[in-house]
């Protein structure tokens, strides 16, 4: 079933690729980067994290063609290069680098022009809500850089590394915690690298939290709790979260999309139709690889787990369209993905 999910959700991204594209006038000041960049690196990471996630099949063959379309539309990273130069106080050029070069696309004028911006005291300094900080310095690393800081204290600073109380947990926080849990992981990829306690705090409390997200048909965070759930050392257990990819397979639409929130919005044209939905579609296409590649690992011990995982290496918003679906405080590759 989940595989069958993942497949649906690329097949839409898919034919929905050229509302990906980016325009001619991406790098001009007055361009919204939150309705062209920003879904672009994000079908970058999500599509990337998929194509590491699978091998040979229709599934692998989709996320790659996304992927590689990205770098395209990126001009092999000269895009990117563009937009750190004129913001070299922006970190969102380096995170969506890195989702191309997890997976060894890269470009050496970029990656000469960011070994100098982030060896600089003002990068190292840059004040940044604590998830984000962890977001950086995974991309650092990805994109094989030193990372300019330590990962455990700064997850220590987050909602979830404080081990908060479980009925304090809203929808800021579970993105919060979402991508906590990613950037520690290198989305799912190692899931050894998140600390015991919050492994097994996550496989207490996910499953009530992913239950009150259904109820509030929170479709875009069940699909990221999900995600988070394979990513864990130890996932909890399968019954506990069956229903949930149950019920979201109720409300994808036929076309394979799945939206954001709610009912699907009436009376939208096709471009707010295609906002409404298209992060919450690349989510379940992840979780869904993920969650399957996790299901066939079984019982084998993690030693042998771990050596089996696949090696893989915006500030600017402002404001959002009218009848665009409302964001939760976000970061650059998504307060959602």
């Amino acid at each position: 079933m989940l595989d069958r999910f993942a497949l649906s959700c690329l097949q839409w991204a898919h034919r929905n690729r050229e509302r990906f594209r980016i325009s001619r006038d991406v790098t001009d000041p007055e361009t919204d980067l939150n309705w062209t960049m920003k879904p672009l690196g994000e079908l970058a990471q999500l599509s990337g994290s998929v194509r590491q996630l699978t091998g040979s099949g229709p599934v692998q063959r989709l996320a790659r063609e996304l992927q590689e379309l990205c770098w395209q539309e990126v001009r092999s990273g000269k895009v990117l290069l563009d937009l750190f130069r004129a913001e070299p106080q922006a970190t969102y050029p380096l995170e969506i680098y890195a989702a191309f070069a997890g997976a060894g696309m890269r470009d050496q004028e970029f990656e000469r022009f960011a070994a100098t911006v982030c060896g600089t005291r003002a990068w190292r300094l840059t004040e940044q809500e604590p998830n984000r900080r962890l977001g950086i310095l995974n991309a650092e690393r990805r994109s094989g850089f030193t990372p300019h800081g330590p990962f455990g204290p700064a997850l220590r600073r987050t909602w979830l590394g404080g081990l908060p109380e479980p009925w304090t947990f809203e929808r800021a926080a579970g993105y919060h915690l979402t991508h906590a849990v990613f950037h520690v992981t290198d989305w799912g990829a190692a899931p050894h690298r998140l600390p015991a306690d919050l492994g097994d705090y996550l496989r207490m409390w996910l499953p009530c939290w992913l239950d009150a997200c259904l109820e509030a048909e929170q479709w875009d965070l069940c699909c990221e709790l999900l995600a988070v759930g394979a990513s864990l050392p130890e996932p909890p257990p399968g019954e506990l979260l069956d229903p949930a990819w149950l019920r979201l397979s109720e409300v994808q639409g036929a076309d394979g999309s799945l939206r954001e929130t709610g009912s699907a919005p009436t009376g939208k044209g096709p471009e707010l139709a295609f906002a409404y939905s298209y992060h919450s579609t690349l989510a379940a296409a992840f979780a869904a690889t993920l969650s399957a590649g996790r299901q066939r690992q079984g019982d084998r011990p993690q030693a042998q787990q771990q050596q089996a995982q696949p090696a893989r290496g915006r500030q600017r918003q402002r404001g959002r369209r009218d009848g665009a679906p409302d964001r939760a405080p976000s970061e650059w590759t998504g307060e959602r993905v």
